[in-house]
């Protein structure tokens, strides 16, 4: 609860002028204090009122703080230009009580209160700071998918307290088998991760967003998703049995797509975006096994990829504020501009195509492990998906880094301090944390 004070405390300091730097140390002190605040000996801690953590929302709070912080270090245009940062702060703060509480509530009625609260300050962020007038679109496709599979939610919420008495996630075991409230119930978590065929309002709500709404799109909302999902699961093992080959399917299909059409894109971010509904099929298939090497690796692979992706989409920005245009045409030849950035291109683009000592690999690792051992059929498309994923991470990275100079460029800037801390801060993590891959194992 004490986090909780201290985030809501934040809320004035936002609208103090330059001040900005004091929110960035503060959600990095939140981070340290939340990491040093966890005993991995017990199932539940920190409980307080209706918020309490076990080792599956402890790292998802952890990867929240971590990127708002890194959000504040990649936005500095605004903060140089004035760009109503003082609104944009107080967003962020919003955005970031409604994830803390999302993740850390031990009520199912609560955190699809937060869940779709963490909806709003995105909203704004697209459309208030977005860079192109297709933001309107993106910004309604964004909450109109969203709400469409969450009101059926809602009602399956109330049905479930009208039959149970209790919402409590450590007091739902009474297993639901009506495919119906399965749907229901589900619909909007295959929404938000996204899943093949509802996906497609993530390529346009990251290419519209500015840097720091990608960065939290990728690095945190896509993980509400596969939370919910891992929540709620054992209310349907039953059903569950019967029904997840569909979606295992689907995602290992919608993946193996998807690749594909990260290979036609002429645009980084949207390359990038795309990107991301692959590995998370990934992470759809694991939790739809229900084993526990799929929980495991759904849980290491969705913090790889919040961090993956999120140094992914800041390597874009930081191209694209320099030559005006995210098109890959237009990008290239930048090693021979920015050598040094080109180390961190590498860097990135090894770990999404999970090459070691990334924890992509690890992730991996466990979900082929475990989608292998329920259907060995799924080692085609798990092969597929993974030369594909090394192909359009290849392809990312040699059609920006290598070939000729766009010759409209009279100007350029090498790459300042700020840059390469964002970078270091998403990489470092994301290779060291392979190191206590055993945590990861504890929560179940």
């Amino acid at each position: 609860m004490k986090f909780l004070f201290m985030l809501i405390m934040m809320i004035p300091l936002s609208f103090k002028k330059n001040l900005f730097w004091l929110n960035q140390y503060l959600y990095f002190l939140m981070f340290i204090l939340f990491l040093m605040n966890f005993s991995f000996n017990y199932l539940v801690t920190n409980i307080s009122y209706f918020l309490g953590n076990d080792l599956l929302s402890y790292m998802m709070i952890l990867l929240s703080f971590w990127i708002c912080s890194l959000m504040i270090l990649a936005s500095s245009k605004l903060f140089t230009k004035n760009y109503y940062y003082n609104l944009f702060l107080f967003f962020m703060v919003l955005l970031m009580i409604s994830l803390y509480c999302a993740f850390g509530s031990m009520n199912l009625f609560i955190f699809y209160l937060f869940f779709e609260m963490s909806l709003i300050p995105v909203l704004v962020l697209i459309i208030g700071w977005g860079y192109q007038p297709e933001r309107i679109q993106a910004g309604s496709y964004l909450l109109f998918y969203t709400l469409f599979g969450s009101l059926p939610m809602l009602i399956c919420i109330f049905y479930y307290y009208e039959n149970y008495n209790t919402l409590d996630f450590f007091l739902m075991n009474k297993s639901m088998n009506m495919f119906v409230l399965y749907i229901c119930m589900n619909f909007v978590f295959l929404v938000k991760m996204p899943m093949y065929f509802v996906h497609l309002w993530l390529p346009k709500a990251h290419v519209e967003a500015p840097i720091a709404g990608s960065m939290i799109l990728a690095g945190v909302m896509l993980k509400l998703g596969g939370y919910g999902m891992m929540r709620l699961m054992m209310l349907f093992l039953s059903i569950g049995m019967e029904v997840n080959y569909i979606f295992i399917m689907i995602s290992m299909v919608g993946g193996f797509f998807v690749s594909l059409i990260c290979l036609r894109q002429s645009d980084m971010k949207s390359l990038i975006a795309y990107s991301s509904v692959a590995h998370m099929g990934l992470v759809l298939g694991g939790i739809m096994t229900l084993n526990y090497w799929g929980l495991c690796g759904a849980l290491v692979m969705m913090l790889a990829h919040g961090l993956c992706s999120s140094g992914l989409f800041c390597l874009a920005n930081i191209s694209y504020e320099r030559i005006l245009s995210r098109s890959i045409y237009l990008n290239k030849g930048l090693i021979n501009l920015m050598p040094s950035m080109t180390l961190w291109w590498f860097l990135l683009s090894s770990s999404n195509m999970a090459a070691p000592p990334s924890l992509n690999l690890l992730g991996e690792i466990m979900l082929i492990n475990s989608l292998v051992s329920w259907s060995f059929i799924c080692m085609f498309m798990l092969s597929l998906m993974s030369f594909f994923s090394a192909a359009y991470s290849l392809y990312l990275y040699a059609y920006t880094q290598h070939g000729k100079i766009y010759s409209g460029l009279y100007m350029f800037s090498m790459g300042s301090v700020r840059e390469f801390l964002l970078l270091l801060l998403h990489w470092l993590p994301l290779n060291l944390m392979i190191l206590k891959g055993e945590y990861f194992t504890l929560w179940i």
